[in-house]
C-alpha cells in the first residue's frame, strides 16, 4: 500500500507494551484485526528500543535496536528454535532474566535447528545492519560485564574503545555477541511480519522518533564526537525544556545535546543512518521534540532542574534537507508542542509537516488558542490527549466546576453530558487529516490508567488493557463515528 496523509483518517494510541500480552505476539495480531474492524488506519506506537530502569522508551539503550522484551515467545516456538516447554526455572515468567534465557536457548535451537536459508537470512541481517549492530553488540556485552553501569564509568580501555581489549571481547564471547546480534534478528523479524499484517489490511505504522539518545547508549559511547562532550567523554550541558504546562522546574531530561558542526562537516551520516532504521520500521514518523531541531534548550549538567538553561540554535533545516534528498517518500510528523516560536512554525512550514493538536489544551479561554476546533488545520494531527497527557476521563474529573461550564459550553453540549465522549467526538470531526484517540479514551478509563505523567520517574510506562475492556459497543461507537466523520 502506498502511504500517504493527504487524505482523512483515523488512528489508535496504543504502545506495544499495552497491548494484554505486552509483546509481538498474537494480541497485536488481534489489535490489528480490531482496527480493521474499527475502519482505523493508523496504529501509532511509541519508540521500541530497550529501556533503562525506568521504563521510558524515550530513553534507550539504542537509537537503532529494537527491544528483546518485545519478542513473541510463541513465535519462536512456532518457528521450531524453541521447545514450547522450555523455561528457567529458577526466573519468573515476567522477568528480564527469563526472556533473556528462552532468547538464549532459541539461539541454540536455531543453531542446531535453522535452516541453510535461514541461517543465510540472519547472516544477511548482521550485514546489512553492521553500521550500527556491530557497536551495539559489543556495547551490551561490555556493559553485562561491568554490572549495567554507564559506559563513562567502566575501565579506560573499553570505555576508549582500546583495539586490543575489544578484539578479545570478540575472541572470547564471540557466542554473546552473536546472541545479541540473533536477538534483534528476531526481533526486526517479528516486526516486519507484524507491519506487514497490517499493512495489508490498509493499516499504517505511525512511529515515534526522540530528538535526543540517552548518553548511556551504543550511539554516545561509539560517536563521541556527534555528541557535545568534554575530551573526557563528559557531558557538560543537558537537554530538557523549561518550565511549561507540564512542570514548574521544566523538564531535565539529561540527555547529551548534538555537536551540529561535527554533524554537518559528515553531511549528517549519523543522522541518516538512524532514518534508515526508522524507514524500515515505520511507514509514518513522528519528530518527538521538533522545536529541537530550530533551537534547543541547554543545561549546564550540574543544574538539578530545567529552570537555568539557554536556547542554542541547531542546524534543523540542513538536516531536514538532507533526510528528504534521501529518503524521498519519507513521511515525517512534528511535534510541536510547548515553547513554539515563530521560527520553529517556519521550520515546520518551510518542509510542510504536519503539526500536532491536542484538545485537551483547548480550553484557555482565548480565541486564538490553535487547539480549539475551529483554529485547527488539514495538515495537521489532532489527539485527545497524547501519551504525556491524563486520560480525558481523568482530565475531565480534574476540573473546577467553572472549567466544566467553559469547556461545555465551548464544546456547545449539555453540562451534565460526557465530556470525554464529547472530545473524542470533536477530535474525529475535526478538519485535520489525522485524528488520533488513546485507547485509553476509547475504553473510556480514568487518571489510574495513564501512560506517563511528565518530570516523574516512578509509576510510568506500566499501563496495559484486557480484552474484556473493549466491548461491543465501544467497537461499534469508534466504527460509527469514524464512517459518520468521513475517516
Amino acid at each position: 500500500m502506498k502511504a500517504t496523509l493527504n487524505q482523512r483518517r483515523a488512528g489508535v494510541l496504543l504502545h506495544i507494551t499495552s497491548l494484554p500480552s505486552r509483546d509481538l505476539g498474537r494480541d497485536a495480531y488481534q489489535f490489528i484485526d480490531f482496527l480493521k474492524e474499527a475502519g482505523v488506519t493508523i496504529w501509532q506506537v511509541l519508540p521500541l528500543g530497550i529501556t533503562h530502569e525506568d521504563g521510558s522508551p524515550y530513553q534507550s539503550l539504542s537509537a537503532h535496536a529494537g527491544n528483546p522484551a518485545l519478542i513473541s515467545a510463541h513465535s519462536l516456538v512456532a518457528e521450531g528454535w524453541l521447545d514450547a516447554d522450555d523455561h528457567c526455572e529458577t526466573c519468573s515468567n515476567h522477568s528480564k532474566f527469563h526472556r533473556d534465557c528462552l532468547l538464549s536457548k532459541a539461539f541454540s535451537g536455531f543453531s542446531a535447528k535453522a535452516t541453510a536459508e535461514e541461517k543465510a537470512s540472519f547472516l544477511h541481517f548482521c550485514e546489512t545492519n553492521h553500521f550500527w549492530l556491530d557497536d551495539f553488540a559489543m556495547f551490551m556485552v561490555l556493559r553485562q560485564k561491568f554490572n549495567n553501569k554507564s559506559w563513562n564509568d567502566w575501565t579506560d580501555d573499553f570505555k576508549n574503545h582500546n583495539l586490543a581489549a575489544l578484539n578479545d571481547v570478540r575472541f572470547f564471547l564471540k557466542t554473546l555477541l552473536e546472541t545479541i546480534k540473533f536477538e534483534q534478528y528476531v526481533f526486526f523479524k517479528q516486526w516486519s511480519a507484524l507491519k506487514t499484517y497490517a499493512n495489508e489490511r490498509g493499516i499504517l505504522i505511525f512511529g515515534d522518533l526522540p530528538i535526543f539518545v540517552s548518553y548511556d547508549s551504543a550511539d554516545v559511547w561509539a560517536n563521541r564526537d556527534v555528541f557535545k562532550l568534554t575530551p573526557e567523554g563528559n557531558m557538560s550541558v543537558v537537554a530538557g525544556v523549561p518550565p511549561d504546562y507540564f512542570s514548574e522546574t521544566g523538564q531535565r531530561w539529561g540527555n547529551p545535546h548534538y555537536d551540529w558542526d561535527y554533524l554537518q562537516s559528515t553531511n549528517f551520516t549519523w543522522w541518516l543512518q538512524r532514518m534508515k532504521t526508522q524507514t524500515a520500521l515505520f511507514d509514518i514518523v513522528r519528530i518527538d521534540h521538533f522545536r529541537g531541531l530550530e533551537s534547543a534548550w541547554e543545561i549546564p549538567e550540574n543544574e538539578p532542574t530545567a529552570i537555568k538553561g539557554e536556547w542554542v540554535n541547531a542546524a534543523g533545516e540542513a538536516l531536514l534537507t538532507a533526510i528528504y534528498t534521501e529518503f524521498h517518500d519519507v513521511l515525517l510528523i512534528a511535534e510541536d508542542l510547548g515553547i513554539i516560536t515563530p521560527e520553529v512554525d517556519a521550520l515546520r512550514a518551510q518542509f510542510k509537516l504536519p503539526g500536532m493538536k491536542i484538545m485537551q489544551f483547548a480550553f484557555s479561554g482565548d480565541a486564538d488558542n490553535p487547539y480549539l476546533p475551529e483554529n485547527h488545520e488539514a495538515n495537521s494531527v489532532v489527539y485527545t490527549g497524547t501519551h504525556d497527557n491524563d486520560t480525558t476521563v481523568g482530565w475531565a474529573q480534574k476540573l473546577t466546576v467553572e472549567e466544566r461550564v467553559f469547556v461545555c459550553k465551548t464544546l456547545a453540549i449539555a453540562e451534565n453530558a460526557n465530556i470525554a465522549t464529547a472530545l473524542a467526538k470533536s477530535v474525529l470531526a475535526s478538519v485535520a487529516n489525522l485524528a488520533i484517540l488513546p485507547m485509553q479514551d476509547i475504553l473510556e478509563l480514568d487518571s489510574e490508567n495513564r501512560m506517563n505523567t511528565p518530570g516523574t520517574t516512578i509509576g510510568n510506562w506500566q499501563w496495559h488493557f484486557q480484552w474484556k475492556q473493549l466491548s461491543d459497543e465501544k467497537l461499534s461507537w469508534l466504527a460509527r463515528w469514524i464512517q459518520r466523520t468521513n475517516r
